[in-house]
């Protein structure tokens, strides 16, 4: 086929557009890549014409490019048609790099071995860097926007291949002191070297002079694929947040790198940052963003580089910096947002989010950063859910929720109102302002109301059981908060029973303190109601829902009523489900007498069928077997017969089931042994169970992953002895265990069950150095101190005693780590904390009630670990 006019490409291309993966099967779609590179070096198309070529390359790389093979030959291709181009100012220049860049990247060819990389690596490294490459590559006036275009290259690159320019950081840092754009350089630098830090340290190896090395582009020195080959793994995407405290495989291991190495890279990273004012505001969280995850897992690089930048972050209105200020709280806390800061920055996204102009999704930004705000010491077990504990409901008063506001803002709000009342209970008696409390009822009386309304929008409907869900999940110890609402959705229904899905939707959500009271209640105001209205399909889906072992007098004699009026269909099989629900919590004699009246009333055969089986099951299985018969399957598809779909139940009887725990199990006393920390956990069975396999997965990935334990049997009233699980650290921080146990019972099922999860705490990864030869302790004591510094960090802590003083306190809770004592009052305590970290307390008894304690550690993230648990001993004093 020779050279396509523009009229024939257009519609070639609109054709492709309407239907890619039509066209590609079509003869026609199979040249259209080859036709494409081709018609590039047409001289008769018009340089516009090629512009829309080039933009479709850049959209389709996949469907144009499918394998490497045919990704080597387009970019070759496109590379030898960026050389032919004249001298002249072309717009074409820019896109022929991009589209070359896009199809080694999408086609999966770039590497080493590939040619066109070969050639595109040199060549984007040299416009960058703003070199000479010969009179094809147009006039001086167009190197500008080609520099910037080949470092954007040049960071899709290194995004997808980490490492790659990690030989060029020496570079990249002076071309970003030398003319030209800033933006690009400052992002191309930071992405490098956060990935070269990343590769590096699952490497196990320093960054071996990589920031120093001025290499020259025409050396061919920057490409280090080793290192590519190491950072092969899949890396976060590059958003200004963290998505945990923990980020496990994807988080950096803790590295510390030499003196020259670490001045090195604070003078990199302060250059960066001296960049950040002439960036754009999404481009200054990003680069706080790559550089925080850089020194985020380094010892002995403080995040005090960043403290320049607060005092204009603080105060700034871009969103997307708030939300990099934010991450930067998250990850480095106190070590770098001191008590003052948090409290300007709370008062400061409390006053913006009560800003009557702003639009709905950065009024909702706002809200959401008020409830996730991360504090430097939270009260409360971790992950906790609770209001900050400055924000105090004064301060945001012009937040408490309407209803005449937006439905996502209402949420949002009364989610804050709801942490408030969990918080604060005693601001009704000062008189300050409203109560939380008070607020929120009136609230919810409102929106109960409007749900209530007959024949009203669905959606009020919706946003009444949003906001009840939402209350009882966030105040679910608080009684006196869910007792009118409780009564209110009972109300709710009285006046429109049609809302029965809502409310089965509601009780599957929440839990048993507000479940089972309004279920009770919701039993009562259907029963109470006579079986023929209108409302009695409604009444039957919610019985069905609520129906127990309680008042069955009450719900027989409201069946047996509404029996008569039952002459459709799914009137009939609503009828059958209550019965169900009846049978699976044990049944009686007044069921069965139903039962049989149905199987002989019922016009429908199918449903007289259901009703003689359940008959049958009622008579001749027990309660336990009964439950077992009709338990659902989750495992079984549909089927289109009611009555067959019952024995669905009894397959699931020979399966894995699911059961309450069996045994009780908790972390016992600690006993040191061996090079790595154990836990001792001691079991107490609850029944007699065979078999037993208990698994544990640690949440966040900041341990190894832990081996499954084993027991033959167990038995009640017999002591089992205590199992051993050995922790590998990958970092000293507690964690949160989750248990799970696979085990047979006596009769021969297979069950499995979640235990609740165990904790383990700070202490428990304490291990003691070995003991040093008589008479050297504390000479290597203060070895280890001074070692600490000046890469470490230090802290000073006061801890309050009782009466007994400081001695009993060491020989309780630290004995195994003296290493020098001087009793009662000076103890001088050496910890390992694996893998490799250290942490050192000098403990001095004051003349008053307490005593003094200094610290001294490698690892600066262990300091605010250490402080709480030596708050934890002083308090438990």
């Amino acid at each position: 086929m020779g050279p396509l006019s523009r009229e024939a490409w257009a519609q070639r291309l609109a054709a492709f557009r309407a239907s890619p993966s039509a066209f590609m099967a079509d003869p026609e779609g199979e040249d259209l890549g080859r036709d494409l590179l081709s018609d590039l070096r047409n001289e008769k198309l018009s340089e516009q014409t090629k512009v829309s070529l080039l933009v479709l390359s850049l959209e389709y790389p996949v469907q144009l490019w499918p394998d490497a093979p045919a990704a080597e030959v387009a970019a070759t291709s496109l590379l030898d048609t960026l050389v032919l181009l004249p001298p002249r100012l072309s717009a074409l220049r820019r896109l022929l790099l991009l589209a070359a860049t896009t199809a080694l990247v999408a086609g999966g060819a770039l590497g080493p071995t590939s040619g066109a990389s070969c050639r595109l690596l040199p060549l984007l490294l040299g416009l960058a860097s703003g070199s000479d490459l010969g009179p094809g590559f147009g006039p001086t006036s167009e190197q500008r926007s080609l520099q910037a275009t080949a470092c954007e290259c040049l960071r899709e690159l290194e995004s997808c291949k980490p490492g790659l320019l990690g030989g060029a950081l020496g570079l990249l840092r002076g071309l970003l002191g030398q003319a030209g754009p800033v933006q690009p350089f400052s992002l191309l630098l930071a992405l490098a070297l956060r990935n070269t830090l990343l590769v590096q340290s699952r490497a196990g190896a320093g960054l071996r002079g990589l920031l120093m090395a001025g290499i020259s582009p025409t050396r061919g020195g920057p490409w280090d694929w080793t290192l590519v080959e190491e950072g092969d793994a899949h890396l976060q995407p590059q958003a200004p947040s963290w998505p945990a405290a923990e980020e496990g495989e994807h988080g950096l291991e803790a590295q510390e790198p030499s003196p020259e190495e670490a001045r090195e890279l604070r003078a990199a990273v302060a250059q960066l940052l001296d960049t950040t004012y002439l960036l754009t505001p999404v481009a200054q969280a990003q680069l706080l963003w790559l550089l925080g995850w850089a020194l985020r897992g380094l010892q002995g690089q403080p995040p005090a580089l960043f403290k320049p930048q607060l005092v204009r972050l603080l105060g700034t209105a871009q969103l997307t910096l708030l939300h990099a200020v934010l991450a930067l709280k998250a990850a480095f806390g106190e070590a770098l947002f001191t008590a003052q800061d948090e409290a300007l920055l709370l008062r400061r996204l409390t006053l913006a989010a009560q800003h009557p102009a702003l639009p709905l999704p950065t009024h909702l930004f706002y809200l959401h950063c008020l409830l996730s705000f991360p504090e430097n010491w939270p009260l409360g077990p971790e992950g906790e859910e609770a209001a900050p504990l400055l924000l105090r409901p004064q301060l945001c008063h012009g937040l408490l929720p309407s209803l005449l506001h937006d439905p996502m803002a209402l949420l949002a709000r009364l989610h804050l109102l709801c942490l408030l009342c969990a918080e604060d209970e005693e601001e009704e008696e000062k008189g300050l302002v409203q109560s939380p409390r008070g607020s929120l009822e009136e609230l919810m009386a409102g929106l109960q109301q409007r749900a209530a309304l007959e024949g009203g929008p669905r959606a009020l409907a919706t946003l009444c059981f949003q906001a009840s869900y939402l209350v009882a999940r966030c105040l679910a110890g608080q009684p006196t908060v869910l007792t009118p609402l409780i009564h209110g959705l009972a109300q709710l229904y009285r006046a429109r029973p049609m809302l029965a899905p809502h409310f089965v939707d509601l009780l599957d959500q929440v839990g048993p303190e507000l479940g089972e009271p309004l279920r009770a209640l919701l039993r009562q105001e259907v029963v109470s109601r006579p079986g023929r209205d209108e409302a009695l399909r409604w009444h039957l889906q919610m019985l069905a829902k609520v129906a127990d072992g309680s008042a069955q007098s009450a719900t027989l004699s409201f069946l047996q009523a509404a029996a008569a009026h039952c002459t459709a269909w799914d009137l009939q099989q609503a009828l059958l489900r209550v019965c169900r629900a009846l049978l699976q919590v044990g049944g009686g004699d007044g069921l069965a007498d139903l039962l049989q009246a149905l199987a002989r009333q019922l016009e429908d055969p199918d449903g007289r069928d259901h009703a003689r089986l359940y008959y049958i099951l009622l008579a001749h299985l027990a309660g336990p077997k009964l439950g077992v018969a009709l338990a659902p399957s989750l495992t079984a598809p549909a089927l289109a017969s009611s009555l067959v779909a019952e024995n669905q139940g009894f397959a699931a009887a020979l399966m894995v089931q699911e059961a309450p725990a069996p045994i009780r199990l908790s972390v016992g006393s600690r006993e040191i042994k061996g090079p790595l920390p154990v836990l001792q956990l001691q079991v107490e069975a609850l029944e007699s169970i065979y078999s037993l396999e208990l698994r544990f997965r640690v949440e966040g990935q900041i341990y190894a992953p832990l081996d499954p334990v084993h027991m033959p049997c167990l038995c009640p009233g017999r002591p089992a002895h205590p199992l051993l699980l050995p922790l590998q650290p990958r970092r000293p921080a507690p964690a949160r265990l989750d248990v799970h146990a696979l085990y047979t019972v006596p009769t021969g099922l297979t069950c499995h069950a979640h235990l609740p999860p165990l904790s383990v705490n700070f202490s428990d990864l304490f291990l003691p150095f070995p003991h040093p030869p008589e008479g050297t302790g504390p000479g290597f004591f203060e070895e280890l101190w001074h070692s600490c510094l000046p890469e470490g960090a230090e802290s000073r802590v006061w801890c309050p005693l009782g009466p007994q003083g400081l001695e009993p306190l060491v020989s309780h809770h630290l004995e195994p780590f003296v290493m020098v004592a001087q009793p009662p009052t000076i103890y001088c305590v050496a910890i390992r904390l694996p893998p490799n970290s250290r942490l050192l307390l000098r403990l001095e008894a004051a003349q008053g009630d307490g005593a003094s304690v200094a610290l001294r550690t490698d690892d600066w993230a262990v300091l605010p670990l250490a402080g709480d648990y030596l708050r934890g001993l002083s308090a438990a004093v």
